[in-house]
């Protein structure tokens, strides 16, 4: 095992070849956060300083859930599948550890806009006028009282009984088929709260008919009914046969509409339904040929908390595909991500490093993080991340110097070697051996760099 004090000393062996232009290019959101650390202990250590550095384990991300996202006790019942099925692999047990990032401490809520309290009660957007003429009276709907009750809710629906919920799911059906943009905007409204909670009611709503209507409200002008169609096709996609009917009714490319064009609400359920449509395998390379990536890096880059959580997850789902690594790669997401990496205590940075860590898989993915910074964040989620924001890290910067002597020497430059040590000594069983192994990686390079030059 390298000591601290002999890491110090032997800094200067392990020089970087005058051909490699390495820049810590972290844009200045992230050198605002990481700053203390990066410019003032490394840039110290770099310089044979004798200053100590700080491992302050900061871990209040962990007291918030590691997602929002309604399909992590999925992912977790995956990974409890996958842990039941015999020994795993040193790599195998790094993805297991890496999935449970999305699926640990989650709550699981098919609905989660947080907006039911509205759902029957928005003002439709069809006023008369007051220019003293009486507006015409709308063509009578069938069923229509039903469908404009302002008090349906969720608990009305709990209400209502079996022998009821067949015609009452019919009215639902009927009422997306009106030329009333209200009606079918009511209509999606009670097929979401009735799919919310209940898996016998998502059967049923499926067996009526109601995903091949639903699906062209997806792009809807009026805001209120794509979101209501939308989440209604989250909740619906929660049932494993409804997958599949979803996907073969054209869905998949109105939700990246949808991620595209929708209120924040609307981007955010959409991307949780193409997370949930992704749980099948062979959905996933569709759903990056379909043009998902980009709408979900630009929600990771713009969206709210919840927005970038959920984008998180799905990407994290859809980028176990090689070519979704590449598409994600194009599209712009590591430098967010590196980002989000640095933004410690947001709840996000280890999410950040699980889906850095699966980019990091493939050449492209390896060189951008490696060009966007993401060496020196990563060494900076060492020194103050959580338990597992450690291991992660660690476990993502043994992906990038593995197999690469130059990634080796932009790690020490970045002073990654006082808390790899101090890792190895006071981190996790897992954490300390992925240091360990790092630091071996580290004192070859040197070996072979003093043998070299002599």
């Amino acid at each position: 095992m390298v000591s601290l004090e002999e890491s110090r000393s032997n800094s200067s062996r392990f020089p970087l070849a005058r051909s490699y232009q390495y820049h810590s290019s972290v844009s200045s959101k992230t050198q605002r956060h990481i700053g203390r650390s990066m410019r003032t202990i490394r840039s110290n250590f770099f310089q044979d300083d004798t200053s100590s550095c700080s491992f302050t384990e900061k871990s209040t991300c962990l007291s918030e859930n590691l997602t929002d996202s309604v399909v992590d006790l999925r992912l977790g019942e995956l990974a409890s599948r996958n842990n039941k099925s015999g020994k795993s692999s040193p790599a195998e047990e790094d993805l297991l550890d890496l999935s449970q990032a999305f699926s640990d401490f989650s709550a699981c809520s098919s609905d989660i806009s947080g907006e039911l309290q509205r759902l029957a009660t928005l003002p439709s957007p069809q006023k008369s006028d007051f220019s003293g003429e009486a507006a015409p009276e709308p063509e009578a709907e069938p069923c229509a009282g039903f469908l404009q009750r302002e008090s349906f809710s969720t608990e009305i629906i709990e209400s209502i009984s079996p022998e009821d919920l067949q015609p009452t799911v019919k009215i639902c059906v009927d009422g997306l088929q009106s030329q009333s943009v209200a009606v079918k905007r009511s209509a999606a409204a009670k097929l979401r709260l009735l799919a919310k909670n209940r898996a016998d009611n998502r059967v049923l709503i499926a067996e009526s008919g109601a995903v091949p209507l639903l699906v062209p409200l997806l792009r809807c002008s009026d805001p209120w009914t794509q979101e209501h169609a939308v989440t209604a096709l989250l909740n619906l996609s929660l049932h494993e046969d409804n997958k599949m009917l979803i996907t073969n009714a054209g869905a998949v490319k109105s939700l990246i509409y949808v991620l595209k064009t929708g209120t924040e609400t609307s981007k955010q359920n959409a991307a949780c339904a193409l997370l949930s449509l992704a749980l099948v395998e062979e959905n996933k390379s569709s759903i990056g040929a379909s043009g998902a990536i980009p709408p979900l890096v630009s929600l990771l880059l713009s969206g709210s908390n919840r927005g970038k959580k959920d984008a998180l997850t799905t990407l994290y789902k859809l980028c176990s595909v090689r070519q979704n690594k590449e598409r994600a790669v194009s599209a712009g997401a590591v430098k967010p991500l590196v980002e989000l990496v640095a933004e410690q205590g947001t709840g996000m940075a280890e999410k950040a490093m699980v889906v850095l860590n699966s980019l990091a898989g493939i050449q492209e993915g390896k060189d951008a993080v490696v060009e966007e910074g993401g060496i020196a964040a990563l060494v900076e989620a060492i020194e103050d991340g959580s338990v597992k924001g450690r291991e992660f890290a660690v476990l993502t910067l043994l992906q990038l110097c593995a197999d690469s002597v130059r990634n080796r020497g932009f790690l020490v430059r970045e002073g990654g070697i006082p808390p790899l040590v101090a890792l190895s000594q006071t981190g996790s069983v897992r954490a300390k051996h992925k240091a360990e192994t790092l630091l071996r990686y580290l004192r070859e390079s040197r070996q072979e760099a003093s043998t070299s030059s002599s």
